[in-house]
């Protein structure tokens, strides 16, 4: 399987994995999704906003690799985050609604991407204004595991709210193989 297989893998994964995730945060009052649990970024509410947050993030970063430009022009042109901790949307209804749309443009991103993008080392400056200039493909692991990392706390605010998900293994969407 080559990287950008993985990394189809892994936005198909993501894209179930947050529809299931916003389809237990319904089950939940306003009050419950926005209580502060304690968690990093406070509540459920809080930590969904943070991970689309990221994803903006580092989807404007990705945006300038020469074969990204297109793919990503409609994210590139949402209006920047100016904190990590940043509530973009109040409401789980308006949230889930970005989500599935960001979903979307991720799965037609990594789609779009050949196995030579991979190696393109992509600069940019983080969010306290440091340089960085790092391989492409690593880049793109750490934005999905991002997400996986945070998943993991919503789904243990979630349980703890009395909302199980479920499992939430990538394990279970690796296809079976007879042959390598």
């Amino acid at each position: 399987m080559s990287l950008k297989d993985h990394f189809e893998l892994l936005a198909t994964y993501n894209q179930r994995m947050n529809s299931r995730v916003y389809e237990a945060a319904s089950q939940l009052s306003d009050l419950d999704l926005a209580k502060d649990r304690g968690a990093f970024f406070g509540s459920i509410l809080g930590t969904l906003n943070h991970i689309l947050v990221g994803d903006t993030i580092w989807l404007n970063r990705f945006a300038t690799h020469p074969s990204c430009i297109t793919s990503l022009r409609e994210v590139a042109d949402l209006p920047k985050p100016t904190s990590l901790d940043q509530i973009i949307f109040n409401d789980l209804d308006r949230l889930s609604e970005h989500r599935i749309w960001l979903d979307k443009q991720i799965i037609g991103w990594i789609a779009g991407l050949s196995d030579g993008d991979m190696d393109y080392l992509l600069s940019y400056s983080n969010s306290k204004g440091v340089p960085a200039s790092k391989r492409f493909s690593s880049l793109v692991l750490h934005f999905f595991n991002h997400q996986t990392h945070h998943r993991g706390q919503i789904s243990t605010l979630l349980l703890q709210a009395g909302v199980d998900i479920g499992v939430t293994d990538l394990l279970v969407q690796i296809p079976d193989q007879t042959h390598v």
